[in-house]
């Protein structure tokens, strides 16, 4: 089937927005009123022309069958990824047939679809692997060894930091203040340690975060002790878990797992923001091998990152994992046909079974924060300040992250059930239970929660 036949939904497009605002602002040009010239082709690609606040039209236009998502290209000033013109372009092909024509793209949408497809064969090119023997391995193995060397260093130094917090009481942590966690993190940073430069910023924040943060600075100070002492005794731990220790601590890897082929629905897709960089995490459900996988991508603070698949969609592809026991990232491969919408649903299990699978997870990966869970027949019911997921069948509910209880994703769950049971998939952790995305009962799209 070439994209020309597959018509997404306004849901799944608007997934693709990188905040609300955007979201809004493209929903109001869905419409054919400030749009001329509009067409698409059977190759994937959708143009168009939008009337702004200027005597020229914004040019816009998307190449919806690149292997990695949507590619965009708008006139309009706006550094956002994709901009409102974009998405209600999208919209607007979208809605009811005819209102974006089949055609051939006019002489300036096709010159950037042109360089797009040069730079991504020049790309590709310089990618391919070299000749066996081309590279200097022994060059690599001092490399690798002097970074361990500093690594050790650094969470050395780590561990006498720990001690001194614990040995003159957590309580004093208040009063130090974040300078001495900035410290810390920086020292991390040039041990080329950037797992753990991650996770002491975090502790920085944990003694202003209200009642019960000397538990909770605890919690984490044991689990950043338990990271070091891992990289220390590296040696001494099963392949699995060691992989999984070098990742956390920061050390980069490679997909080296074989490629695996499946029909990879896209669950959902949301960002994690700081002042440093922008992840964003796509997690995809394997049709015939039942695997829930994760794709992340980075941006610089500010940009949204380059990968983008709508929620809804499902990718004829292969993906690589990573290294690490239990761990769910992986490569996007080759992609075999362009992505459609589908009417897979993941299967869904109780609350009561999500949370013994993420105490299952931890045995493998003790400083895992959550994994993916989809729930079967669950129902948003408040409880007291706060808000749960309770099973429609038993007595059993998980409770939301405050990160969940803050997002309009909530009201837009409640909205979707009106008091009926739900699918929903997400994160559960220690902290609770992120919805990402839900599905009415019955034969209802996908709809995003982020």
């Amino acid at each position: 089937m070439t994209q020309q036949g597959v018509r997404w939904s306004a849901d799944q497009v608007l997934s693709l927005a990188p905040d609300a605002s955007s979201r809004k602002a493209g929903s109001k040009l869905g419409a054919a009123g400030p749009w001329s010239e509009a067409g698409s082709s059977g190759e994937g690609t959708v143009w168009g022309l939008c009337k702004g606040s200027g005597s020229k039209p914004y040019q816009t236009v998307v190449d919806i069958a690149d292997a990695s998502g949507p590619a965009y290209r708008c006139s309009c000033p706006s550094r956002k990824f994709p901009c409102k013109h974009a998405l209600g372009l999208l919209l607007l092909w979208a809605g009811e047939d005819g209102a974006v024509p089949a055609g051939q793209p006019p002489q300036w949408a096709g010159e950037w679809l042109e360089g797009r497809r040069k730079r991504a064969a020049e790309k590709e090119a310089a990618t391919a692997p070299s000749a066996p023997g081309s590279g200097d391995p022994e060059a690599a193995r001092r490399r690798a060894e002097r970074r361990a060397e500093r690594i050790t260093a650094g969470a050395t130094e780590l561990e006498q930091r720990l001690v001194d917090l614990l040995r003159g009481g957590l309580a004093g942590a208040e009063q130090v203040g974040y300078g001495l966690w900035e410290e810390t993190a920086a020292r991390m940073v040039d041990a080329q340690a950037s797992g753990l430069a991650a996770r002491v910023r975090e502790l920085g924040a944990i003694p202003s975060s209200g009642p019960g943060w000397p538990v909770r600075l605890l919690e984490e100070c044991a689990l950043l002790h338990l990271l070091d002492r891992g990289w220390l005794r590296r040696e001494r731990l099963p392949d699995g878990l060691a992989a999984t220790v070098r990742a956390r601590v920061g050390l980069p890897a490679s997909a080296d797992g074989p490629p695996l082929r499946d029909s990879w629905l896209v669950l959902a897709q949301h960002d994690l923001a700081d002042a440093r960089l922008t992840t964003r995490r796509i997690w995809l459900y394997g049709a015939a091998s039942g695997r829930t996988a994760l794709l992340l991508s980075y941006g610089a603070a500010g940009r949204a990152p380059e990968l983008a698949l709508p929620v809804g969609l499902a990718l004829d592809a292969e993906v690589s994992a990573y290294p690490g026991a239990g761990q769910p990232r992986v490569a996007l491969g080759e992609q075999f046909a362009p992505s459609a919408p589908a009417a897979i649903r993941p299967p869904g299990v109780t609350p009561a079974e999500a949370a013994a699978r993420y105490g299952e997870a931890l045995r493998d990966d003790p400083w895992l924060d959550s994994v993916p869970v989809t729930l079967d027949r669950v129902v948003p019911t408040p409880d007291g300040d706060s808000w749960q997921l309770a099973d429609a069948d038993g007595d059993t509910a998980l409770p939301l992250t405050s990160t969940a209880r803050s997002r309009p994703g909530l009201w837009r769950l409640v909205s979707l059930s009106g008091g009926a049971p739900l699918k929903v998939f997400g994160e559960c952790g220690h902290r609770g239970f992120t919805p990402l995305t839900a599905w009415p009962e019955g034969a209802g799209e996908a709809v995003s929660l982020c």
